[in-house]
């Protein structure tokens, strides 16, 4: 099982995409989570409230969290068997218009080919017959290509739905661990954020080998940004 496992990922290359999509979109679900936080944040600042029930910080959150889990997990399957049957439509039009040259430059020499060494007539129409009936089980039969294709198409999907709902649920531990947010909870949220900001920028740079300093700065600033636009619309 193992082995298949990592044929079908050798194929497709598995494990870059995967890499890609948790990256991102648990970047995703993070930053989604973290402007919800900064509604509740922004009421605490203006005085309206000193504290916030965390049942709704978390309600809130891990709704927010399950939707980027079904949109992300659905419309990453969908796409990808998409993408993958224009792929396969195109190799085998290639591979046909291919056969098709070779069998209009000489259509006979495999037959005269197989008359010479044997020294036996075959009937056209017999070899044609056979032909036939070896392509109509090629298509029935599947191939790794396609097994590998499916397999991928279901890991990514996976990976594409739970990286967002985790990235969401991340920022939301402070509130489990108390009945009501304050100022402070919601600081160490952002902290904890933060923090997870600088561990994807420094994965980010080691497997790209590109300066890590420089993919943390790149989000760090996705991560202020946020938290600026936030501010000047809400407060």
């Amino acid at each position: 099982m193992l082995e298949k496992i990592r044929t079908y990922a050798r194929i497709t290359k598995l494990w870059a995409i995967a890499r890609r999509y948790f990256v991102n979109n648990f970047y995703d679900g993070m930053l989604t989570v973290l402007g919800i936080l900064l509604g509740f944040f922004i009421v605490i600042i203006n005085g309206n409230q000193t504290t916030i029930e965390s049942n709704l910080v978390i309600l809130t959150g891990i709704g927010s969290s399950i939707s980027m889990f079904v949109s992300g997990m659905s419309g990453s399957y969908l796409s990808e068997r998409a993408e993958q049957k224009k792929m396969k439509m195109e190799l085998h039009k290639a591979m046909a218009l291919n056969k098709l040259d070779i069998d209009d430059s000489n259509p006979f020499l495999e037959l005269s080919e197989i008359e010479k060494a044997m020294l036996i007539k075959i009937k056209k129409r017999r070899l044609l017959r056979r032909k036939r009936a070896s392509e109509e089980n090629q298509k029935k039969t599947k191939t790794i290509q396609d097994k590998a294709e499916r397999f991928t198409s279901i890991v990514v999907a996976i990976v594409n739905g739970s990286s967002p709902f985790f990235g969401g649920l991340v920022p939301l531990i402070p509130f489990f661990l108390i009945e009501a947010a304050t100022f402070f909870t919601f600081i160490t949220s952002f902290f904890i954020i933060l923090i997870c900001i600088i561990l994807l920028g420094t994965f980010l740079g080691f497997i790209s080998k590109e300066s890590i300093v420089k993919n943390i700065i790149q989000m760090v600033f996705a991560f202020l940004v946020t938290i600026l636009i936030s501010f000047l619309l809400l407060l």
